[in-house]
């Protein structure tokens, strides 16, 4: 049941972040050099991106380690995950498998 909510919290970690970067897409188009300025526009903004460039790099090293000690192969699809959609779909994706991993062993 536990992998199914996973599963579940992966889908709405997909489409929640999508729906926001498709609205600053659609409103100014692939501006990078904007997406950074607003990303780091004041301090409780940065404050979150800080907050989450740490988690990230942390999940990274936990995945591996936690992926290499359970035999998952394509771990690297995971850390991909976290950089092109984000942490709120990798994580929970990345603990549906490893449940599904943990069910078979």
């Amino acid at each position: 049941m536990r992998k199914y909510i996973y599963l579940i919290l992966a889908v709405i970690g997909f489409i929640v972040p999508f729906y926001f970067f498709f609205q600053f897409i659609t409103a100014n188009g692939l501006n990078v050099a904007l997406l950074f300025k607003e990303l780091f526009a004041n301090n409780i903004s940065t404050f979150f991106a800080a907050d989450l460039i740490i988690s990230i790099i942390v999940f990274w090293v936990w995945v591996l380690a936690e992926a290499d000690r359970l035999q998952m192969k394509n771990s690297w699809a995971y850390i991909l995950a976290s950089m092109f959609v984000g942490l709120s779909f990798a994580f929970p994706l990345f603990l549906y498998f490893r449940e599904q991993k943990l069910e078979f062993k």
